[in-house]
């Protein structure tokens, strides 16, 4: 007899189901989370050059030596911590692998995780997988700020894990260094593992800066940090990360990424690690991105949509209240059909959804589309 899976009835993600609706009504897609315009050329004659090198078999399981290496100096420079390549540091199949492999790893049949909601969509399932238990902690519209000390409540003899994310998706908010003094206190405190989810790190606006897990000695101690060049570097689709951990927590964390993918695609590998030498084809992320904030932002004036205002990442939160007392799914569906723009919903980010009337818009596209989606909408 064939058995259930092990997530009945779990179906297509939010993003793949706006995207089906986008395609059908022929919509501008502003809700799944890629850019519509293509990365640097110099990486992809990178890529081209790599291959054509003969760069083609089986890498080391952690990831290309060379790759390691720059990354520990970019780690260094950036967060000031020093990390063994060898030691520390595996190259991953894009960050979602590096998450269910840090999670396949550590949590165990009834260890509770606490997740903080509104929250990416592969943490749960990735808990569910590993028969864990999920606790969600929920933020709110319009600040979506953790208080700690609510948090903290949460935690029981049976919790193994806190699962964060910074610049965090889909809210766009970050950390700031209360947050993660807050975050080193507790999960020392209870003795907790960290998950880290922090691909979004070089998409910072208005001055303010990332602050990491990486920067807090005894924080880094119990985590475990995933972090993404498809982001980064605007090639979602070729499914290249990172994760960084200390010795003991790494030597576990390969022992399943080996039996899960056990190495990562080679040419791609070498094409990064000489493009990652040069600092200036990331640092300038924050400006670049801030600029397209602003310009949806300047879009949507007499639309109806009101900002709040994103810190990170490339998503915008709009409260929609304005416009409509839909619910925002219906809201969505109707928008795609009626106006020709898909968007987001936060709701299914939530185990148990609060009534905000607010939406999720991804800025990564060319400006076009975003005055395009603003003539639209208005």
């Amino acid at each position: 007899m064939i058995k259930s899976s092990k997530l009945p009835g779990w179906g297509q993600s939010i993003f793949a189901e706006m995207t089906v609706i986008s395609n059908k009504y022929k919509a501008i897609n502003l809700a799944q989370g890629f850019p519509n315009y293509d990365g640097s050329a110099e990486l992809k004659e990178l890529m081209s050059k790599y291959i054509q090198k003969g760069m083609n078999q089986y890498a080391p399981m952690p990831g290309v030596p060379k790759l390691r290496k720059v990354i520990a100096r970019k780690i260094e420079k950036s967060y000031n911590l020093t990390i063994d390549p060898n030691e520390e540091i595996c190259i991953v199949a894009g960050a979602t692998q590096g998450i269910h492999t840090i999670l396949d790893t550590f949590i165990h049949p009834g260890d509770e995780v606490i997740i903080i909601e509104p929250a990416y969509d592969s943490y749960l399932p990735g808990i569910l997988l590993n028969k864990g238990v999920p606790v969600p902690y929920r933020v709110t519209a319009p600040d979506f700020r953790v208080d700690w000390n609510e948090l903290e409540k949460l935690v029981s003899n049976n919790t193994c894990m806190i699962v964060v994310n910074n610049p965090h998706n889909p809210t766009g908010k970050i950390f700031s260094t209360h947050d993660l003094k807050e975050l080193t206190r507790i999960s020392a405190a209870h003795d907790l593992l960290v998950l880290s989810d922090e691909v979004y790190e070089h998409m910072v606006f208005d001055g303010k800066k990332h602050v990491s897990a990486l920067e807090y000695p005894e924080l880094y101690k119990r985590c475990l940090t995933t972090f993404s060049f498809g982001k980064t570097f605007h090639f979602t689709g070729w499914k290249c990360g990172y994760v960084i951990a200390p010795p003991e927590l790494m030597k576990e964390f390969k022992k399943v990424h080996q039996f899960t993918v056990f190495t990562v695609h080679t040419p791609t590998q070498y094409a990064i690690a000489e493009f990652l030498e040069d600092p200036s084809n990331y640092m300038d992320l924050p400006a670049f991105f801030q600029k397209k904030r602003d310009l949806l932002e300047e879009s949507l004036k007499g639309t109806g949509f009101k900002p709040i205002r994103t810190e990170g990442t490339y998503f915008q939160i709009y409260d929609y209240s304005a416009i409509s007392k839909q619910q925002d799914r219906v809201f969505c569906n109707d928008l795609v059909k009626e106006k020709g723009v898909a968007l987001i919903p936060l709701s299914p980010f939530y185990s148990d959804p609060p009534n905000d009337m607010v939406v999720r818009f991804c800025f990564a596209k060319t400006d076009e589309t975003l005055i395009k989606a603003g003539n639209a909408l208005r």
